[in-house]
């Protein structure tokens, strides 16, 4: 009997030295911020072999890949990306969104009960608390017991915290401003490692504040428009949006230090940080799973300012690229080759600058916001008799006042009904839908569908309104993003690494099927909310 117990017991730690050395000593996690699909094909004679390239190579290319929720905003693509689920379950409607609750607009990662780490500003004052679900990182945290580390990294606040889920070991972003340090929360820390603060007092960020001009002959960039024209926004201080840009000139009138954040030098100092991240915490080193989550957020505010087909988010790319192969080669030393496993996708896309379209006769354009607003009222006082039975537009949403309707004795599916039919008269909308349609109708597919996966019951306005393609409420230059068409929905979906086939797709695959693959890449349980599904065609 012992001799049994005995082999027994030596059976089952040798399939559980097997099963640890299966997985991934370090996950990593890369979100490119605002990247469309065809950047990967528009830009790819311009890329190397060691970044995009690489992941393409050796690992598995879902070319199909889509969001399938709306809205396509920064925070809600980082939630679901991790989570596995989209908005209606996860909670994070939008960066910003109104707080029926509270009656006043609240930020996706704001927290006014933590302290700020690593500054005296407020920007610091941020946790997850808001995103009702776990992510695969925070299942992986709780499947080892805590031993394997969490880390996530962005120049965004959201595009790290939101990652690294509510039991990372840290989260850092990029204060910007006068001192361009990383900063976190209290809570996750009271005061910065010092590795952190070595590197804020090095010289590493204020090195990029030079000359920012095309990395390879101008005229070779080819697949973007002319650097000159009417539908870019460019620098304070700088006449043209063109190349070359004086950032240490520019940066007095452009948030100092923070105007690296809208230059592709902002990527590399956010692959600078974690490559420390990697070094200092000891990333991988041991069998025991670990995540670094990698937010690049630069191409976001390149592509607002300069626009989807402009030479500086080209060159933006071109330059990203390099840096992904720098990060590659480290966790390769570091890691080791095989030995650990990285996606990349985006938080979602981005449309062409409507003037731009409008000028090869493309439909497109702006809204008019202040015409529908004085309208709206003014259909508000003709059939209600006051303009209080709205609490709040915003996220194209409306958001009434149930107090007011009920003072008023109607009946709240009225009132939806009725706002629903005039909204639709409206010039560029083209579509509107009720809370109650979206809490009694189970849509499939379309625009619908997205709607409803990107509805929370709690959180979601009374009416949703759909404008028209290529539609926008911005400026005239640059661009933006958060509708459920293609131009903001489809988006890269890489994977390469440890556990991961060579091949490619063009089967659809959604953004929640990301964190249910990865868990089942790592054995363990999937996100408590997860909607999604592994993409078994992926692993090995």
């Amino acid at each position: 009997m012992r001799y049994f117990l005995s082999v027994f017991f030596v059976f089952f730690i040798t399939l559980s030295v097997l099963a640890q050395n299966e997985r991934p000593k370090l996950v990593v996690g890369i979100v490119v911020d605002q990247m469309r699909y065809d950047y990967l094909t528009r830009f790819e004679s311009k890329y190397g072999e060691g970044g995009f390239k690489r992941m393409i190579r050796e690992g598995f290319n879902c070319k199909n890949n889509h969001f399938n929720y709306i809205p396509t905003y920064t925070g809600p693509g980082h939630a679901s990306i991790y989570t596995g689920t989209t908005p209606k379950y996860h909670g994070v409607i939008a960066n910003h969104w109104y707080d029926k609750e509270t009656k006043e607009m609240v930020y996706c990662t704001s927290d006014d009960t933590m302290k700020s780490t690593g500054t005296m500003a407020s920007s610091g004052q941020m946790s997850p608390h808001r995103m009702k679900t776990t992510t695969f990182t925070d299942e992986n945290r709780l499947f080892t017991q805590m031993r394997g580390k969490t880390i996530g990294i962005s120049i965004k606040d959201r595009g790290a915290i939101l990652p690294a889920g509510h039991t990372a070991n840290a989260a850092y972003w990029f204060d910007g401003g006068k001192n361009g340090d990383f900063i976190s929360s209290s809570f996750y820390m009271n005061e910065l490692p010092k590795w952190v603060v070595d590197f804020n007092k090095s010289n590493t960020v204020e090195s990029y504040l030079k000359v920012w001009n095309t990395l390879y002959d101008i005229k070779t960039y080819t697949e973007s428009g002319d650097d000159i024209n009417v539908f870019e926004g460019g620098f304070k201080g700088k006449e043209t949006a063109s190349f070359p840009y004086n950032l240490e000139l520019l940066s007095n009138d452009n948030g100092g230090l923070g105007i690296l954040k809208s230059t592709p030098f902002g990527n590399s100092i956010v692959a600078d940080f974690a490559i420390e991240a990697i070094q200092a915490e000891r990333l991988g080193e041991d069998d025991i799973t670990d995540v670094l989550t990698v937010s690049f957020s630069s191409t976001d505010y390149v592509g607002h300012n300069f626009g989807v087909n402009s030479k500086e988010t080209e060159d933006t790319y071109i330059r990203l690229d390099k840096d992904l192969e720098r990060l590659f080669k480290v966790l390769d030393n570091k890691v080791g080759v095989g030995e650990y496993t990285v996606f990349l996708t985006a938080d979602h896309g981005a449309v062409y600058v409507p003037a731009y379209l409008q000028s090869v006769k493309i439909p497109a354009g702006y809204l008019n916001n202040e015409e529908r607003k004085e309208k709206f009222n003014t259909f508000l006082i003709d059939t209600y008799g006051t303009i209080d039975v709205v609490e709040n537009i915003s996220n194209n949403q409306i958001f009434l006042n149930k107090e007011k309707i009920k003072e008023l004795n109607l009946e709240l599916d009225d009132v939806q009904k009725s706002i629903l039919n005039e909204q639709i008269t409206y010039l560029n909308i083209a579509k509107a839908y009720t809370a109650s349609t979206m809490n009694s109708v189970n849509y499939t597919d379309g625009i619908e569908a997205s709607l409803q996966n990107g509805f929370n019951q709690k959180r979601s306005g009374d009416i949703i309104l759909v404008n028209d393609p290529a539609y926008i409420s911005y400026s005239k230059t640059g661009t933006t993003h958060g509708s459920g068409l293609k131009y903001d929905t489809h988006v890269p979906l890489l994977f390469f690494g440890k556990g991961i086939k060579k091949g490619e797709t063009y089967i659809k695959t959604v953004i929640p099927d990301i964190a249910p693959t990865m868990s089942a890449l790592l054995g363990i349980s999937f996100p408590n909310g997860a909607t999604g599904e592994p993409l078994e065609f992926v692993l090995e």
